[in-house]
């Protein structure tokens, strides 16, 4: 039977990640690309995922198995497992549209995803592609498909598509939200997934590393209802578009996945997982209900001012066991311009409380926001080692294609990474913005630094040692002991 649809997932981590790729890295099963397969499966499509992430498949290979296969249409989709990661999948993404048009030049290709829809027409220009989605892509998608099976072509009439006239690119309006996240955003295609190819982040098994396999993440909201400065996750879905799930279908998906797949280890994938009091506590309620708590590792996001001290031996109870914390910044004025409204206080209370729950912390911190110098970078790094939380992220500022930072770094004709490689946080182009006191070359040192500094200091290996044991201690060490390659600090 003719295949109508194929999605794919973009490889190459080995450009984003560079050797960290090869083991400490997650590999996630592929979020928009399962939830727009089962919107398409729905209507009767028939799709495939390709997931060239998981399998690890070249640019060449995948291009190999487009042409054997021929699907009416190529899906590529560039949403990344966080937000701000789509902008790196680009990299992956355009060497494979590439490729899949020097084997088949008659394919028709649709780019997609967070990136996608923040430049759409830059994007369509630029790449491989015959469309590009200005929006979060399921019905540009289902509607692109049924212009393609009729007897004329219309592609005026599907909404959120972008597409060459002639010399003009049209951007026709993107469609409304879908609202019935249950009934038509539900992702229940786990069976065209390479399920035993996905693994949890290094620390979210500490203590137990052979945990990482089976994985799964799933979504409980899509959306955020903030506006960080340095944050694109809206740009699929438009300021303020905030949806939940039931607490029912979540619950229900985590138990198909445990029976199933015998997966324990999870991600909530919503930017802001512990935000509706109501919604997170009837899921917390229903994973106990049903026994399932004490059997999961689940780790989830949350803000310092979302989380509510009293309802936290509940999440625990639900097999929570950790929460990741936008802390951001150690200095307040410079929180205040990522509109992070917290105090110093505030900050140390929480984090205390959750751990006094049982609950693992990892703190986010990020160096070159705009109002930062090397004091404020310093007061950041001083935070994180005064929080010692069981592990830590440290980004450099980057001005994603989608946020409100972006946009200021245009207008303002600062200085952007040359390449969407140079947006990974970790790639050997990394090229972070420059703040008016600090340049983008030292805002990546002082984070590289920071890196190092926080994982090697005694008292957290000490904290390691008592809380996992001595072979994740002895994990980390080597964690820290890779030095990642930057072009940027070779130039100086």
């Amino acid at each position: 039977m003719a295949l109508d649809l194929l999605l794919i997932n973009p490889g190459e981590r080995g450009q984003i990640y560079q050797s960290l790729g090869n083991s400490l890295t997650a590999i996630e099963p592929p979020l928009w690309c399962r939830l727009i397969g089962g919107h398409i499966r729905d209507q009767g499509y028939s799709i495939r995922i390709l997931d060239a992430e998981a399998e690890e498949l070249s640019a060449d290979q995948v291009a190999d198995i487009v042409a054997q296969t021929q699907p009416l249409l190529i899906a590529m989709v560039v949403f990344g497992h966080q937000p701000s990661a789509s902008t790196q999948q680009m990299v992956g993404a355009g060497l494979t549209c590439r490729a899949i048009k020097a084997r088949w030049p008659e394919s028709k290709i649709i780019i997609l995803g967070g990136h996608v829809s923040a430049l759409p027409e830059r994007t369509l220009r630029e790449e491989a592609v015959d469309f590009a989605c200005n929006s979060e892509g399921p019905v540009t998608v289902r509607q692109l498909l049924e212009q393609l099976k009729s007897e004329s072509f219309t592609p005026h009439a599907v909404e959120g598509l972008v597409f060459h006239d002639g010399d003009q690119v049209v951007n026709v309006p993107a469609p409304a939200l879908i609202k019935d996240l249950d009934k038509e955003l539900h992702g229940q295609v786990w069976d065209l997934l390479p399920m035993s190819k996905y693994r949890a982040h290094n620390w979210q098994c500490f203590g137990d590393l052979d945990s990482r396999q089976p994985y799964a993440s799933i979504y409980t909201s899509l959306g955020c209802p903030y506006k960080c400065s340095f944050c694109c996750i809206n740009a699929p879905f438009g300021t303020n578009r905030y949806r939940m799930r039931s607490p029912e279908g979540v619950v229900d998906e985590i138990q198909h996945l445990y029976e199933t797949y015998g997966v324990r280890t999870f991600k909530f994938i919503d930017e802001m997982f512990v935000l509706n009091d109501k919604h997170v506590t009837k899921i917390c309620d229903l994973l106990m209900e049903r026994g399932l708590g004490p059997h999961l590792n689940i780790w989830a996001y949350a803000r310092i001012d979302t989380v509510k001290p009293e309802r936290l031996a509940k999440l625990r109870g639900a097999g929570i066991k950790w929460l990741a914390l936008g802390i951001e910044s150690g200095s307040e004025h410079v929180r205040d311009g990522a509109e992070k409204s917290f105090n110093q206080q505030d900050i140390l209370e929480i984090v205390r409380a959750i751990q006094s729950a049982g609950i693992h912390v990892i703190g986010n911190y990020i160096f070159g926001l705009p109002d930062d110098d090397l004091a404020s970078m310093r007061a950041t790094l001083d935070l994180a080692m005064e929080l010692n939380c069981e592990f830590a992220n440290f980004y450099s500022a980057m001005a994603y294609p989608g946020s409100p930072l972006y946009e200021l770094a245009v207008n303002s004709g600062w200085a952007l990474p040359e390449s969407w490689s140079g947006f990974s946080q970790h790639s050997y182009d990394c090229t972070p913005l420059p703040t008016e006191k600090v340049s983008a070359a030292d805002v990546l040192s002082f984070r590289d630094e920071a890196f190092h500094r926080y994982f090697a200091n005694p008292r957290y290996l000490d904290l390691l040692t008592q809380q996992f044991g001595w072979e994740t201690r002895h994990h980390v060490e080597a964690m820290s002991a890779h030095r990642l390659s930057r072009k940027i600090l070779e130039k100086q």
